[in-house]
């Protein structure tokens, strides 16, 4: 005759049984976990020679030096786990890229460079459905596309776009509100109003805490306005270099955003719903789930380093007026010096296509 299990053990079985699958479960997400966070395939040359990457970013670099064969160093190799994106943001309504910016990121050492491109950058670009040419960057995305623009910013800087994210207004409102709001330093007082938009923009110079709309008003604004004694609306610039100053605010907004959503760990499945309605992007889920877990780590304070390309925007080419005409030299200094160029060689003035009014 079979003892009666207690009450107490057969507790225990299912306790343990419990365990047993969850820990089956882990294990397998982990694995999952793994395989979704390997490292991205580089575009164009190669890492330097005798460091290749792996399926496993964790292996020791001794490891990887002695699994691989020498081979000649490249003309440009690439820093190992060293990645390049275009950030865009589009105008309202004509369809040109508002906000442009390009970002380095080194996996390994922990750094970003971040640049702006201003929006009237000088180009020579050639529309490809009828030949045309046009001379301001910011139209390159609305004639021929992401990939047009890529080629653009590319010539520009001297080395390859790896990936895109161009995200539009209500997705930078919904991942601020995500993050709780932001607390930021407006750096000029602005005062705007545009009854055909419905656009009405006041802040007064200092601290404030921003919602996503607001934080998308003092990244848009750029100029003030005020009505005459004739009811006439008049505008003026508000930054020193017109819009150029604005790039240094909306380069400081979304290192406020993003580092405020990167301390909220917690709250990454809201963040991927809002880009996958709310970005179009190049970067698959592999992708996103590397750079997602390296992002943990980063500190913004020591590792980030922002600009945006020099230049002088008053140039005036073919009816294309206030052109943003970049200094060569000074681009090239800034790519090489501001964790921007994606090589383990400096970048020279021959590998930068930047045009000059002649």
């Amino acid at each position: 005759m079979k003892s009666a299990v207690s009450p107490a053990r057969r507790v225990g079985k299912i306790l343990y049984r419990v365990a047993v699958a969850l820990s089956a479960v882990i294990v397998v997400l982990y694995g999952v976990y793994r395989y979704l966070a390997r490292p991205p395939e580089l575009t164009g040359p190669a890492p330097a020679a005798g460091i290749q990457p792996t399926d496993d970013p964790d292996t020791e670099v001794d490891e990887r030096l002695a699994a691989v064969t020498p081979a000649p160093e490249p003309a440009m190799a690439r820093k190992e786990y060293t990645y390049t994106f275009l950030l865009v943001a589009s105008d309202q309504g004509n369809g040109n890229t508002d906000t442009m910016m390009v970002a380095t990121y080194d996996t390994v050492n922990q750094t970003v460079g971040l640049v702006s491109l201003p929006r009237d950058t000088f180009i020579n670009g050639v529309r490809e459905s009828n030949g045309k040419n046009f001379y301001k960057l910011n139209a390159a995305y609305a004639y021929n596309g992401i990939d047009g623009l890529k080629t653009e910013v590319s010539k520009i800087l001297g080395f390859p776009i790896d990936y895109y994210i161009k995200v539009n207004i209500s997705g930078f409102v919904r991942l601020v509100d995500a993050v709780g709001g932001v607390e930021f330093y407006v750096p000029v007082d602005m005062s705007y109003d545009d009854p055909t938009q419905d656009l009405h923009i006041h802040y007064n110079k200092g601290s404030q805490w921003l919602s996503g709309a607001d934080a998308l008003k003092v990244a848009r604004c750029r100029q003030n306005s005020y009505i005459d004694d004739a009811g006439q609306v008049h505008t003026y610039d508000i930054y020193n270099g017109a819009d150029v100053g604005r790039t240094q605010t909306q380069r400081d907004l979304l290192t406020a955003v993003l580092k405020k959503a990167v301390a909220n760990p917690q709250k990454f499945p809201e963040y991927i719903d809002i880009l996958l309605n709310n970005v179009k992007t190049d970067l698959d889920l592999n992708a996103l789930t590397y750079f997602g877990t390296k992002a943990l780590d980063f500190d913004f304070s020591a590792g980030l380093t922002t600009a945006v390309l020099p230049g002088d925007g008053t140039i005036t080419y073919r009816g294309w007026t206030w052109c943003y005409q970049l200094y060569p030299d000074q681009v090239l200094e800034l790519v090489n010096t501001h964790s921007l160029n994606p090589y383990t060689t400096d970048l020279t003035a021959d590998m930068l296509e930047i045009m000059q009014k002649d």
